[in-house]
């Protein structure tokens, strides 16, 4: 474990999935202290999934997410969320975690949402679906890569609803910070590490690295600094 900032502890498990027989993501929720404040039976949570093409694309792997949803035990709604893209409906991209819907676990469309709220994003107007917000518990989960803005902070791009999102690449910073106070914060951030990608372009997700490490904190900026040092 290792503790990240100055004037703030925040503590990032990084857990070797080679090693680690048992859940690998619980004994990393231990090591940050837990997340019984969020895991409580009137609080429904929210997994951003991060998938830019279900066919090729890098995605958290099913069993990383469905290890989330079995953490938050206590959740009466745990809702998988992405929004639509020009690679396809958000929809059919959820469909990769289909082994773990239940009654309880559910995809849902951010882009076919009608119930929504209007933010200032980088200066346009976007509406945001209501899942997002509090008192709903927000989870980030995106893949390692050699990329030098992030993964589960990028991982926020994917809660506007509409597909041309490319628009907002030239002012990614002020994008993902102005999404950030919208909803709220991000209450845990699990960075998937069973494999490194150079990038997000699917043309390159068969050059992945195999590297079976885990990141998980409950502040995501501390676990996207970590990162560089591993």
């Amino acid at each position: 474990m290792l503790n990240a900032g100055d004037d703030v502890v925040c503590k990032v498990a990084i857990i070797d999935l080679e090693k680690e027989t048992e859940d690998p993501l619980r004994q990393a929720l231990g090591l940050i202290g837990g997340i019984d404040d969020l895991n409580v039976k009137d609080r429904c949570v929210v997994v951003k999934v991060g998938v830019f093409d279900h066919r090729s694309g890098p995605h958290s792997t099913p069993s990383i997410v469905g290890s989330i949803t079995h953490c938050f035990d206590k959740a009466p709604k745990i809702f998988l969320v992405e929004s639509d893209n020009y690679k396809g409906k958000a929809s059919e991209r959820l469909q990769i975690w289909e082994t773990i819907f239940s009654d309880r676990v559910s995809p849902f469309s951010l882009s076919e949402d009608l119930d929504t709220k209007e933010f200032d994003i980088a200066g346009e107007k976007v509406s945001l679906s209501h899942v997002l917000f509090k008192p709903n518990v927000f989870v980030s989960t995106h893949v390692l890569r050699q990329y030098e803005r992030g993964s589960v902070l990028k991982n926020l791009l994917g809660l506007v609803p509409d597909r041309k999102k490319v628009r907002f690449h030239e002012k990614l910073e002020t994008m993902l910070l102005d999404l950030y106070q919208a909803v709220g914060g991000i209450d845990l951030a699990v960075l998937d590490g069973t494999y490194e990608y150079p990038c997000l372009a699917p043309s390159t997700a068969h050059e992945r690295i195999e590297t079976n490490v885990l990141l998980v904190g409950r502040d995501a900026v501390a676990v996207e600094a970590v990162v560089p040092s591993l």
